[in-house]
């Protein structure tokens, strides 16, 4: 039987925040205010970090951009911030802990909170194809509309789409020998409360307690 290898990915993956730096790439590439871009992101990430986070409040404000571009458009800028605020924040030991699961059959997965659109490139670089982000409209025109659909990956909101994913599989967990769940934050405690392998990695200080008090693995990549 084989395992289920479950990723977070801002600051368990890359040791950057995709979400933080997307609205830098913009205010960089002058597509946005960067004085209100500035304030509102710094807010929002602040935000997330002491797990308050106003997910409808932020996700206005995150995917309004792009709104304002075509998809290919938006590929273009994805490839030119991945290669800024992305790739050299990739270090070789978190390719190696992905590559092991590769090499020991495990099944892969992708689980964060931010948007497919920012996350879905970036898991391909490391050869992930199973993918969870939070969802976004599509317009009749095949433009995103700035809105999201279904259900935040947040949270509580991790496992409802883990949920849906497997049963849209026809699976549960009972389905794997292992669950496992890597992730750096105490936002994701929901879900590596009900893994059978729950991971730390470059863990936040709350993680980081209840990691060391339950004997859990702590990995440090930065």
């Amino acid at each position: 039987m084989k395992n289920l290898a479950i990723f977070d990915l801002d600051n368990t993956l890359i040791n950057t925040d995709s979400d933080h730096s997307w609205p830098q790439y913009l205010i960089k590439k002058g597509i946005v205010d960067a004085a209100e871009t500035e304030a509102q992101n710094e807010k929002f990430y602040q935000d997330y970090q002491n797990g308050c986070l106003d997910i409808d409040a932020f996700l206005k404000f995150h995917l309004a951009p792009l709104a304002r571009f075509s998809k290919e458009e938006l590929a273009e800028f994805h490839r030119e911030f991945m290669a800024e605020y992305i790739v050299p924040y990739i270090s070789p030991m978190q390719r190696m802990l992905v590559q092991s699961h590769q090499m020991a059959g495990d099944e892969m997965l992708v689980i964060s909170s931010t948007n497919e659109f920012i996350i879905t490139p970036i898991c391909h670089l490391f050869g992930i194809h199973n993918i969870i982000g939070t969802q976004l409209e599509i317009g009749e025109d095949g433009r995103y509309t700035g809105n999201y659909v279904g259900t935040p990956s947040l949270k509580e909101g991790k496992i409802t789409r883990l949920n849906q994913w497997l049963a849209e599989r026809g699976e549960t967990f009972e389905s794997y020998g292992k669950v496992y769940f890597y992730s750096d934050s105490k936002n994701d405690l929901p879900l590596l409360r009900i893994v059978d392998e729950p991971v730390a990695v470059n863990p936040d200080a709350e993680l980081e307690k209840e990691a060391k008090a339950k004997g859990w693995p702590i990995l440090n990549f930065k």
